[in-house]
């Protein structure tokens, strides 16, 4: 009896290092035993794009890489985003769209920024409007060509916490030139940016996600399929009867 719980103690032990050195084979920070670099109080001093032309960064966009300060994996999939302006309250609106990367029924997540335009003299300079950080949280249009790229950075400060910064690296189709991907990453480090949590965004089979129903939320439908839905329903409704 003995000798069997050993083996058994034995084995355990053998598949828990296994484990272990497959994440931190997947973590390329903690497989170098080093510390993030990136995790400052303050946000950088930035200067956003010149001659900045607001409408025509306006529309759709795949995030095809994406840098939080907060997080060390990557995590999504299939993360887009819509631009657009408001004349009547001068806002600008980003609604986004992602999946998590692993979730097996791929269902997609949707949300919204607002920022308003604090100085029109620099239009690439955009403030949060939402109240969830001490009156400090910016995005800066970086650079963009309008038509085929973009890069924006956005950080947030609160007291004694880090710093919150993030990095989208945009293109109006699924994927962008590795030669482009290059030029934009390496304006990043400037602002204390580690690459090595900057993740490429799989823009794959994005076309038919799944999303919650309006009128159910226990429903399930395919993306733009919504007259199907009893179809693709993965939890039915409850028994009313």
């Amino acid at each position: 009896m003995r000798s069997l719980l050993h083996w058994a103690a034995l084995l355990l032990l053998v598949l828990l290092l296994h484990l272990a050195d497959a994440w931190m084979k997947y973590n390329s920070y903690t497989a170098t035993g080093r510390k993030r670099t990136d995790l400052r109080r303050k946000c950088p001093n930035v200067r956003a794009i010149r001659n900045f032309d607001l409408e025509l960064m306006m529309g759709n966009w795949h995030v095809v890489q994406y840098y939080a300060s907060t997080e060390e994996l990557p995590e999504y999939a299939c993360m887009r985003s819509n631009f657009a302006f408001s004349s009547e309250d001068q806002h600008i609106t980003m609604n986004f769209s992602y999946i998590f990367a692993e979730d097996p029924l791929r269902e997609k997540l949707q949300g919204n920024i607002t920022w308003l335009i604090p100085d029109f003299g620099t239009p690439g300079h955009w403030m949060h409007t939402e109240d969830i950080y001490e009156g400090i949280y910016n995005t800066y249009v970086l650079d963009t060509d309008y038509h085929n790229w973009g890069l924006i950075m956005h950080c947030a400060e609160k007291k004694k916490h880090p710093r919150y910064l993030s990095a989208l690296l945009l293109s109006r189709e699924s994927t962008l030139g590795d030669n482009v991907v290059t030029f934009l990453r390496e304006k990043l480090p400037r602002y204390d940016i580690d690459l090595s949590f900057m993740f490429a965004i799989n823009q794959t089979s994005c076309e038919h996600l799944m999303e919650s129903s309006k009128d159910d939320p226990l429903a399930y439908i395919v993306n733009e399929q919504q007259n199907a839905q009893d179809t693709f329903k993965v939890i039915n409704k409850p028994d009313t009867n």
